[in-house]
């Protein structure tokens, strides 16, 4: 048996809608409970609002019950329409978002506090319907529309809010019309089509269009030469006929009518470069069958009894789209001579169309195939039918939060312009991105009015400031990784290009500076300087340490070209000791590989408490197994003068999968609460602390700090003193050398 089914738009007719009426008419899709929650919001709206009235005379409850009935529709939750109903109260009232938890509860208010938020797009300085031409402006605002709403209803709730201002616009002026269909147009129809929400989709796009477009509008409207009833009924025919043919080849099939809407007509013609009369699927159909062998079949009875038009016969089954997209797409001369588009599918592919990975957005904006994303987006798309798929509608929306875009942050310039920026981004990194004059002067931020430090992590909705001095670059701190002023590499390549022109004196003199400091603190101040630089190439130290200042010799890999090379190269034999006749492989006892000798005893020695990625030796102890030093010890050489014959190589295992003590000393200017901020450090960065011993000299109010800490390598040491020395007060932090 056939069924023909018509597509039909959502409820348009919501003006000056009777609330009782209305109420009554819910309790065949919410139960009483939820009724009683929707009324007290509606009772609420209606005393708020009860002064105010919109642009066209009509009472301003009218519209907020509008956006709720246009919910309704969607068959969204209890919870999503009464936050339709108070979604301007707590904005345009004297009723406060904490009463409405009060009354509704959190997750209510949570809601009415997300729509005023999204609000963002009205109140941009400078907004204006030209910027919003931009393309990569208006796609970066939807993105932050998007992170910014940790729930999906409220990207709902703020389309329905937008689909009943845009079917009363006539109202307004027709300078403020068209603002308001531009923005409409270029920012929340796709955000519907990302959601799959074709019902809200066209007809946002077909409004927006009638106001931009007036002319245009109309003359396609009068090209379409049958009002919306003459082409149903001509579908309706060409449905009848088409159901007779494959009910007599046995063939059950659900058959429904799709008729192009306005705007997307305009879309192709323009596309295409066509006109209307060479447009192939302004009407159209589309078939629904059990299995692929019948989608085939069909096909051929279509192309049996109309004639198809060549060029536009489209097989995405046998060669889905990118998107994992199938159907059959074909387009015949029906009778009176008019085009009409067949679609022809299974049921398991149309439900993977309208919900899965092959929605319209992913293919017609042109955005890469990706899994993940689509995944969340699926979650979404299925919250318009959650009654049908989940018991709970709280069960689904707890697994929907602000997932989308989670590697990118958009936040604003004082000007109203969106940035996209890599999350973990700072107002370096925004000063670089707006332009490399600004980051070189930046010298301090505001967020959202509020100052704060250059290392504070932006996230998505903030209002960035940056203040400037006239004159002035960047320090090269900003540079250090650990201290965490820049995360993108656009900022560290600007910074690190000034630095490279400024005078050889000056980057010498920091440069030397900076790796003094460093390689102090790590106790590696006694490596040679010139082989440290012959490491690097260049043959005069102040040369090397112009290329440290200038930043093109990184600082870590000093650090790890100094390990290098204070491992001194094994002595000769003694004279009494007779030469190995072979060299044995390493033998791995734990966390250390010995040479020469296996299954020795070791231990690390407690005067220089080495760890991994510093260079070692080994010792051979009378009873103690072999002793494992840092090359640069102290005792060490002295035990290396004295008694050569007993050194023995040892080198760090592969995968060292243990944490080392390690001391090091903190010298700071006394005050309450410096232990205590120290010690977050460590926590912060989940690194032990096993001994404190802390004293204070009152004479020039300086405190002390001996502490022993366990810590894996030397890079998370060099991150942890880093971010010691940042705290205020703080004079030095180092690592104590044997």
């Amino acid at each position: 048996m056939v069924q023909a089914t018509e597509i039909h738009p959502i409820e348009s007719s919501d003006r000056g809608l009777d609330v009782e009426t209305w109420l009554h008419s819910l309790a065949s899709e919410y139960s009483s409970h939820e009724i009683d929650v929707i009324r007290r919001a509606s009772d609420l709206a209606q005393r708020a609002h009860v002064d105010q009235t919109r642009a066209s005379g009509e009472p301003y409850f009218q519209h907020v019950l509008a956006a709720a009935n246009i919910l309704v529709s969607l068959k969204m939750d209890y919870e999503a329409i009464a936050a339709a109903l108070l979604h301007d109260v707590a904005e345009d009232t004297a009723i406060s978002l904490k009463d409405i938890e009060n009354q509704f509860g959190v997750t209510i208010a949570r809601l009415v506090d997300g729509v005023t938020k999204m609000d963002v797009i009205d109140s941009l300085p400078g907004h204006d319907p030209a910027m919003l031409k931009e393309h990569a402006q208006a796609e970066s605002l939807r993105k932050m529309l998007l992170a910014m709403a940790e729930d999906v209803r409220v990207v709902l709730i703020k389309l329905a809010d937008r689909l009943h201002n845009m079917r009363t616009l006539s109202c307004l002026r027709p300078q403020k019309q068209k603002r308001i269909a531009r923005e409409t147009l270029d920012i929340f129809a796709p955000l519907a089509n990302r959601l799959g929400i074709w019902q809200l989709k066209w007809e946002l796009e077909d409004l927006s269009f009638r106001y931009l477009e007036p002319e245009t509008y109309k003359r396609i409207a009068k090209m379409l030469e049958m009002r919306r009833a003459e082409r149903q009924d001509y579908l309706g025919a060409f449905k009848q006929h088409l159901e007779q043919r494959l009910s007599d080849a046995n063939i059950e099939a659900d058959i429904r009518a799709r008729p192009k809407h306005i705007y997307s007509i305009w879309k192709k013609m323009q596309r295409k470069n066509l006109h209307y009369h060479e447009l192939y699927d302004v009407l159209g159909v589309r078939v629904l069958v059990s299995d692929v062998a019948q989608c085939y079949a069909a096909l051929g009875i279509v192309h049996s009894e109309w004639n198809y038009v060549r060029g536009e016969f489209d097989d995405y089954i046998a060669t889905p789209k990118e998107n994992h997209y199938q159907s059959l797409h074909t387009a015949v001369i029906g009778p009176l001579g008019q085009t009409v588009e067949v679609q022809i599918r299974t049921y398991d592919m149309h439900a993977h169309a309208e919900h899965g990975v092959a929605s319209h957005w992913a293919y017609k904006e042109g955005v890469a195939h990706d899994t993940t994303f689509e995944d969340k987006l699926q979650w979404m798309r299925q919250l318009l039918e959650w009654k049908e798929e989940v018991s709970d509608a709280s069960d689904f929306v707890d697994r929907f939060k602000s997932e989308v875009h989670s590697d990118r942050i958009y936040v604003i310039t004082p000007q109203g312009k969106i940035v996209d920026l890599e999350r973990g981004a700072t107002p370096v990194d925004f000063a670089y991105h707006i332009h490399t004059e600004v980051g070189h002067r930046c010298r301090g931020a505001k967020v959202n009015q509020q100052m704060v430090p250059l290392t504070h992590t932006l996230v998505t909705g903030d209002q960035v400031e940056i203040l400037t001095v006239k004159r002035g670059g960047p320090s090269r701190d900003w540079l250090n990784p650990h201290q965490g002023y820049v995360k993108t590499a656009r900022a560290r390549s600007k910074i690190q290009h000034w630095l490279r022109l400024q005078d050889f004196e000056q980057n010498l003199v920091a440069g030397k500076q900076a790796l003094d400091k460093e390689l102090d603190r790590l106790g590696l101040d006694q490596v040679n300087t010139q082989k440290l630089a012959e490491h690097f190439n260049c043959s005069k130290v102040d040369s090397f340490y112009a290329g440290v200042g200038r930043n093109e010799i990184k600082l870590g890999q000093v650090v790890r070209a100094a390990e290098r090379l204070l491992k001194r190269k094994p002595d000769q034999p003694a004279a009494d000791l007779p030469p190995p006749i072979s060299k044995p492989a390493p033998r791995d006892t734990g966390d250390i590989n010995v040479q020469g000798v296996g299954n020795l005893m070791t231990q690390l020695a407690r005067c220089c408490k080495p760890i991994p990625g510093e260079p070692i030796g080994g010792y051979i102890t009378r009873g103690s197994g072999v002793s494992i030093h840092r090359r640069d010890c102290r005792n060490y050489l002295r035990l290396s003068a004295e008694s050569p014959q007993r050194l023995i190589e040892v080198s760090w295992g592969h995968r060292p999968d243990k944490d080392y003590s390690v001391d090091i000393e903190v010298t700071a200017y006394d005050r309450h609460g410096l232990l205590h901020d120290v010690t977050s450090v460590f926590a912060n960065n989940n690194v032990n602390l096993i001994a404190a011993n802390t004293s204070s000299d009152k004479n020039n109010n300086q405190a002390k700090m001996r502490l022993t800490i366990e810590i894996s390598n030397i890079d998370d040491l060099s991150r942890v003193l880093a971010k010691i020395s940042q705290l205020p007060n703080v004079i030095s932090a180092r690592r104590i050398s044997a």
